[in-house]
């Protein structure tokens, strides 16, 4: 992490004007309100963030508890800081009666578009409210037993996923299992309990399979950092979920992450660990090549020890580790000058590709600021739902949600394709339509120009983009055909006789 550095005068102006609108106020947990902004500005330091958005930290309850106005905070710490904090006091207006992210009643479809907007004007009011949130879990037990349950719920809901599409990965963590804790406490103390035990069982073989893994790496000459990682309480939770709750197909419970210097040590060391172990068929993924959705790059694969052990790698770079633990607020670390200036210019088309879906959220605010329509289930699809990336035969790479199939990747090339679609091959073989594409895959699209679309292929469509592409040309279709009708009927009519 960023180390530190000496507070500017700015932040210590801050922390003052702060202590003094807040001087009287207390938290449920009986301290003094100051002691909640304090602890913003420390996780936004840690995180490496800006000036600005550091001192917006620390002010961002001012203007909703206090009697401080924001022409005050313009007038004392400039427009960039002002703005940010009004970003943040309209999120939180946002949040106010938002149940759940996929009820869209009218009054929390309001909310949710005022949300997007508050997110889209300047993705740091999001890392200040990701800072507040994080804060207030790690004091919620104050709070009476429905409160707890509503901000943990929203917290899964909401704030975790988007941590992660911000591939800020300890954030993601802490905040899915803080709140675990309080939406199913049960649970999470059965899972922990069983987490615990089996690292325990493990740290013994783990212990001699790191010691073998470090002397061969020794002998090759290549730097490194051994290090075991723990897997989550949430993370295992939705995992079990997906395999019928059987534990003996979790393979990455127990895990090992190797940190190297570079890509060319990263690949070296993988070559390295399938000499000493045994890989897994199908257990080796390649995040460097293809990185994950939110930027995540590292090498991945699970090996069978000699003993009988199952246990995964995770093999990275320093700066691949850097962001896959602090993911955009790294970005701020490396760019911090140009991040700044561009987001006052109101311009983030610096960032990092996997980031480009901010883009996405900043023009949908601008056409909500017009008064325009937008689709809110395209939206919260491009958002929360989790994306693969799949290859044209040309080596293109196009990436979709997760359970989008063929049709949904043809209208993503072109509407003139998803049109004209008659099969597909994945991975050079035939396939149906109906089939979901994986992570990886090569597809091509057979297309023919007496083909027309079809009503059944909505059955066959997953994306909100590839359903309106196919509702528009079907519309079109049965105005044609209606217009060929009439057409017949004027032609065979007899002529009226006078």
């Amino acid at each position: 992490m960023k180390p530190s550095a000496k507070k500017s005068e700015r932040i210590e102006h801050a922390i003052e004007v702060a202590k003094s609108a807040h001087e009287g106020q207390s938290r449920k947990t009986g301290e003094p309100y100051i002691v909640h902004p304090l602890a913003v500005q420390k996780i936004l330091e840690e995180w490496g963030m800006d000036e600005d958005t550091i001192i917006a930290g620390i002010l961002h309850d001012t203007i909703e508890d206090t009697d401080l106005t924001l022409d005050d905070i313009r007038h004392e710490f400039g427009e960039s800081v002002a703005f940010l904090v009004d970003g943040v006091t309209k999120l939180s207006t946002a949040r106010t009666g938002m149940r759940d992210i996929d009820t869209y009643l009218p009054a929390t479809k309001d909310n949710f578009l005022r949300l997007m907007i508050a997110l889209g004007d300047d993705i740091r009011v999001l890392i200040i409210k990701l800072a507040d949130r994080l804060h207030n879990l790690r004091t919620l037990s104050a709070l009476p037993p429905d409160k707890q349950k509503k901000i943990a719920k929203e917290t899964l809901e909401v704030f975790a996923p988007l941590a992660d599409r911000l591939n800020m990965g300890l954030l993601r963590v802490e905040l899915a299992d803080l709140a675990f804790k309080y939406v199913d406490p049960k649970r999470y103390e059965e899972l922990k309990s069983l987490i615990e035990k089996t690292n325990k069982a493990a740290e013994k073989s783990l212990n001699k399979i790191k010691n073998e893994v470090s002397a061969a790496l020794k002998k090759e000459k290549i730097h490194f950092e051994i290090s075991g990682r723990v897997k989550s309480v949430y993370s295992l939770h939705k995992k079990l979920a997906k395999h019928n709750q059987n534990i003996n197909e979790i393979y990455d419970l127990t895990a090992l992450r190797i940190i190297v210097d570079d890509i060319t040590d990263c690949y070296l060391t993988l070559g390295i660990i399938h000499s000493l172990y045994m890989p897994m068929n199908g257990r080796i993924k390649d995040y460097i090549a293809m990185p994950k959705q939110n930027g995540y790059q590292s090498l991945h694969t699970t090996v069978i020890t000699k003993d009988k052990h199952v246990v995964e790698f995770q093999i990275r770079t320093h700066e691949m580790h850097e962001y896959a633990e602090r993911g955009l607020a790294a970005s701020f670390y490396y760019n911090e000058q140009k991040l700044t200036e561009n987001y006052k210019k109101g311009k983030i088309e610096h960032l990092p590709t996997n980031l480009l879906w901010i883009t996405e959220l900043q023009t949908t605010a601008a056409r909500l600021r017009e008064g325009k329509k937008v689709d809110l289930k395209k939206l919260k699809l491009n958002l929360f739902a989790d994306k693969i990336f799949v290859y044209t035969p040309k080596g293109d790479i196009i990436d979709l949600p997760a359970g989008a199939m063929p049709l949904d990747f043809a209208y993503r090339l072109h509407s003139e394709i998803g049109d004209h679609v008659v099969g597909v091959k994945i991975n050079g073989k035939m396939s149906n339509l109906n089939k979901k594409l994986e992570q990886g895959d090569i597809v091509e699209i057979l297309t023919s120009k007496n083909q027309t679309p079809k009503q059944n292929w909505l059955d066959k469509i997953f994306t909100p983009h590839a359903r309106s592409k196919l509702m528009r040309a079907l519309n079109l279709s049965a105005r044609s055909a209606a217009g060929e009708n009439i057409d017949k009927t004027k032609k065979h009519r007899k002529p009226r006789t006078k």
